[in-house]
């Protein structure tokens, strides 16, 4: 394949690939794995609590749940033992001792409705719920309601309030101590009469948002050694255990409901439910004590609470680089306090780091363009000698100073960025209800004017124009040609955050190209100087 030939199929293979990226959750949507109505008359069908999770001993030493059939019945009458409510939140305690209901009261996090947001299906499996070892106490404990010590109606907006619920089972006695912090986080201590092994979930992953976009959902884990492991929904297999895990988070694009315990750990199971979706249990003998937090995964809100549960906010496959662009962004908008313009300065600082290396692209492919009637000539000359051809194009090269792969490295360096960035605006919870100008009241929804949309796909044409190419494909040459209308396409529904980072981007990639061809102008008028004076 000839050099000059290379990059213009890889360009072609980034634009193809992120159209895949981008647009396989449009064209293929993921399917529900179950109507909400059907996952009540199933659950209905095991009111009572067929078997009960059985303990085994795995490699690792965690203790494992393995039947889903253990979980409690749906029950939509169940009467609530307690309501706490903050400025933030309305929780609903059950007389099972669950989080049965979580209500968000912040204005931005409403529905386009008007409506509060509610994370918590009343379909899934609820936060708090306990399934014993023992067949026979777990059946019990499913049919015996917790009674509330205290007072039903709490207030925590102010300060802190535990929450004491007792369950008299026959021979045992179960004490739950919920102490409710105003900020979501929260702690749980449990206390048995005698000692028995069970095992405490921090419930089925938030079912807030059903965005059709790439996204992670499922559960979270970060080990003892530090390493996250990601399950998403409809990978579980079942038998998944972590031994002393510091982090276990059941999360969807926006939301986590999460138990940790960075200094002692906690043992994990993974349960398998549905069609594969992971449901995470911790084991406890006796008394035990765990940390937990169930809200929105705002970054500021989780650090305060523990350092280390910035983990819990995940960016998928690059969230290695997505994490410190993340932290990037929080710092610009602390500083110019809206992030519409955080996301723009953000964007500018991007391609002021990236500007050497675009510079060498472009470079590179003025020259190429320049060459191609020469590398033409070359071709017709020595087309029945590809060693030949291929020997006299090295050496023209390295006369001009054209590099064939200086417009591959830059663009191969760019992908991991852009995706990083396309995941941190895509999965911030932070632009949220954030406005930016009139018309943009909220940058994790799309434009409802499709301003935005318009202007990228308008820049994104013109970028075009000004763009050295020598496309000798038809084929590539029109599907480039209509790759700003399919953008454009694609883009109307995304997030106005997100569109706001591409049109950003093509304007300053313009600016970028202006000044390149100005320079390269430049260059071409003093190698043409030099060559006059050489020639004398």
């Amino acid at each position: 394949m000839e050099q000059q030939d290379l990059n213009k199929r890889l360009l072609l293979a980034l634009a193809l690939s992120f159209l895949v990226f981008i647009g396989y959750s449009y064209l293929f949507p993921t399917p529900q794995k179950q109507t909400a109505q059907q996952t009540a008359t199933k659950q209905s069908q095991t009111a009572a609590a067929k078997s009960a999770p059985s303990q085994t001993q795995e490699a690792t030493g965690a203790p494992t749940v393995q039947s889903e059939d253990s979980a409690a019945p749906v029950q939509s009458d169940m009467k609530a033992l307690a309501t706490i409510k903050s400025k933030r939140y309305i929780i609903t305690v059950d007389e099972l001792g669950r989080i049965a209901r979580m209500e968000l009261l912040e204005a931005k996090y409403k529905d386009d409705k008007g409506n509060n947001l509610q994370i918590i299906d009343p379909t899934k499996v609820k936060p708090l719920e306990i399934r014993f070892a023992d067949p026979k106490i777990n059946e019990e404990a499913f049919h015996t309601p917790y009674v509330n010590k205290g007072i039903s109606e709490v207030e925590v907006s102010n300060s802190n309030h535990t929450l004491t619920l007792e369950q008299k089972l026959s021979g045992l006695t179960v004490t739950k101590k919920i102490t409710f912090e105003p900020n979501g986080a929260y702690s749980v201590d449990i206390e048995t009469s005698k000692p028995v092994k069970y095992f405490i979930t921090p419930g089925y992953r938030p079912v807030a948002d059903h965005s059709m976009y790439m996204l992670v959902r499922g559960v979270l884990v970060k080990g003892a050694d530090g390493v996250i492991t990601t399950i998403e929904d409809g990978d579980a297999k079942g038998d998944e255990t972590f031994k002393q895990a510091k982090l276990v988070s059941a999360f969807d694009r926006y939301h986590a409901t999460l138990f940790y315990d960075f200094d002692k750990g906690m043992d994990v199971s993974i349960v398998k439910v549905g069609e594969g979706d992971p449901l995470a249990f911790v084991s406890a003998e006796g008394a035990s004590h765990i940390n937990a937090y169930i809200g929105p995964k705002e970054y500021k809100v989780l650090t305060s609470i523990h350092p280390e549960l910035e983990d819990a906010i995940e960016f998928g496959w690059f969230t290695f680089l997505a994490k410190p662009f993340f932290k990037i962004l929080h710092w610009i908008h602390d500083h110019v306090g809206n992030w519409g313009w955080a996301i723009i300065l953000f964007t500018i600082l991007v391609k002021l780091v990236l500007f050497p290396l675009s510079y060498k692209g472009m470079m590179s492919m003025q020259k190429l363009k320049d060459l191609a009637p020469k590398m033409k000539e070359l071709r017709e000359k020595y087309k029945g000698d590809p060693a030949k051809l291929n020997m006299k194009m090295m050496e023209m090269y390295k006369k001009h100073g054209a590099n064939p792969m200086g417009g591959c490295l830059p663009m191969i360096l760019q992908i991991p960025v852009f995706f990083a960035l396309y995941r941190v605006l895509l999965n911030a919870v932070e632009l949220q209800g954030a406005p930016w100008i009139l018309w943009i009241q909220d940058l994790s929804k799309m434009d409802p004017y499709y301003v935005l949309p318009v202007l990228m796909g308008a820049s994104m044409w013109f970028q075009q124009k000004i763009t050295p190419s020598n496309f000798t494909d038809p084929m590539q040459e029109k599907i480039f040609k209509w790759f700003p209308v399919i953008m454009t396409v694609f883009f109307v529904t995304f997030p106005a955050g997100l569109v706001l980072y591409w049109l950003t981007n093509n304007v300053l990639t313009i600016a970028q190209q202006y000044y390149i061809n100005h320079m390269y102008d430049k260059y071409k008028k003093q190698a043409a100087l030099a060559a006059d004076k050489k020639d004398k």
